[in-house]
C-alpha cells in the first residue's frame, strides 16, 4: 500500500511543477536597420563603435568625394562660360531698330512733301522698300538670336542637371543614421573601400522594444490590437521583472511552434505571432526571453 501512495504523491508534485503560469512565451526584439553605403570610394572617417548611441541624421561615416568635387567644379566652369556666351538680343538688334525708325521718320517727311508736290512717288516707294528690307533683316536676326539663346538655355539646363546629380552623389558620400538608436554591429572600418550597397553598420532603437510572443488560435480570439498585457522579462536566477505591454501587431497566418517556445496548451502545433510593444528601462536586451500574462 505504501508504494502506491508514494507514486501518487510523486505524480502530483511533477504535475504542479510543470504547470504553466504564463499565457505565451517569446523573445525581445527591436526594429533593426542595416545602414549601407550609397557611394563607392575609400571610407575616410568612421569613428562609430558598437554600443554607441546615434541620432537620426547624425553623420557616422564619410566616403572620399574629391573626384566628384573636381567634376562639379569643371561643370560649373562650363556653365559659367555658356551663360556668358548668351547673346544680348537687345544690343544686337538696336542698330537695325534705329535704322527702321529713321526710315519711318523719313517716310513721314516724304509723305508731307508729296502732298505739297515737293517729292515724287518714287522717293516714297524707295523708302518703303528700304523699310521692308530692314524689317526682314531684323526678323532674321531675331530668329537666329532666339534659336542661339534657346540652344544655350537647353545646354545650361543639361549642365545644371549634371551638377545637381553630382551634388546628390556628393551628399550620399556622407552616411547618416536613419533613426535614433544604438549601434549593434559595425561592418567596416576607416580606410576600407566602400561600394554601393555595402553594409556599414546595423542600428536599432532599444528604447522601444517589443516581445514577439506566440499564441494559440484559442487565445487569439481574446486578443485585440491596443490591448494591454503584462510582460515578464526573465533574466535567469529567479530575477524577473514585470512590464506593461501593448499589442501592436497580430499575424494573419499561423506557423509551426518554434522549438524554443512553450505554449499554454502543449498540444498546440500551430501558433500565431504577436508583437507586444514594451518601453525599455535599460534592462531589456535583444534575444532575452519573456512571458506574457493576459
Amino acid at each position: 500500500m505504501k508504494p502506491i501512495v508514494y507514486i501518487a504523491t510523486t505524480l502530483l508534485v511533477v504535475s504542479c511543477g510543470t504547470k504553466t503560469e504564463f499565457d505565451a512565451q517569446g523573445t525581445f526584439e527591436a526594429t533593426e536597420v542595416v545602414v549601407s553605403s550609397e557611394a563607392s570610394g575609400k571610407i575616410l572617417n568612421f569613428d562609430i563603435e558598437e554600443g554607441m548611441t546615434v541620432a537620426a541624421g547624425e553623420s557616422i561615416a564619410e566616403i572620399d568625394s574629391v573626384q566628384l568635387h573636381l567634376q562639379r567644379k569643371q561643370l560649373a566652369a562650363q556653365l559659367s562660360a555658356l551663360i556668358g556666351s548668351r547673346p544680348d538680343i537687345k544690343k544686337q538688334v538696336a542698330s537695325l531698330q534705329e535704322q527702321i525708325a529713321q526710315q519711318k521718320s523719313e517716310l513721314q517727311r516724304v509723305d508731307n512733301m508729296l502732298k505739297d508736290g515737293a517729292a515724287t512717288q518714287k522717293q516714297r516707294d524707295d523708302i518703303e522698300a528700304q523699310i521692308k528690307i530692314l524689317e526682314g533683316q531684323l526678323d532674321a536676326t531675331l530668329s537666329t538670336l532666339d534659336k542661339n539663346t534657346a540652344t544655350i538655355n537647353d545646354n545650361s539646363v543639361a549642365l545644371e542637371a549634371q551638377i545637381a546629380a553630382l551634388n546628390d552623389r556628393i551628399d550620399k558620400c556622407r552616411i547618416t543614421s536613419p533613426i535614433n538608436g544604438t549601434v549593434l554591429v559595425k561592418y567596416a572600418e576607416a580606410g576600407e573601400l566602400a561600394t554601393i550597397g555595402k553594409p556599414i553598420m546595423k542600428v536599432a532603437n532599444l528604447d522601444n522594444v517589443y516581445l514577439r510572443a506566440y499564441f494559440t488560435s484559442e487565445q487569439l480570439a481574446r486578443l485585440n490590437l491596443g490591448d494591454k498585457v503584462t510582460v515578464v522579462a526573465d533574466f535567469g536566477s529567479n530575477e524577473r521583472y514585470n512590464y506593461e505591454g501593448r499589442i501592436e501587431w497580430i499575424s494573419s497566418e499561423n506557423e509551426f511552434t518554434p522549438k524554443n517556445i512553450q505554449t499554454k496548451d502543449s498540444r498546440a502545433n500551430l501558433v500565431y505571432a504577436v508583437k507586444i510593444a514594451v518601453k525599455n528601462d535599460g534592462r531589456l536586451k535583444l534575444g532575452l526571453a519573456g512571458e506574457v500574462i493576459l
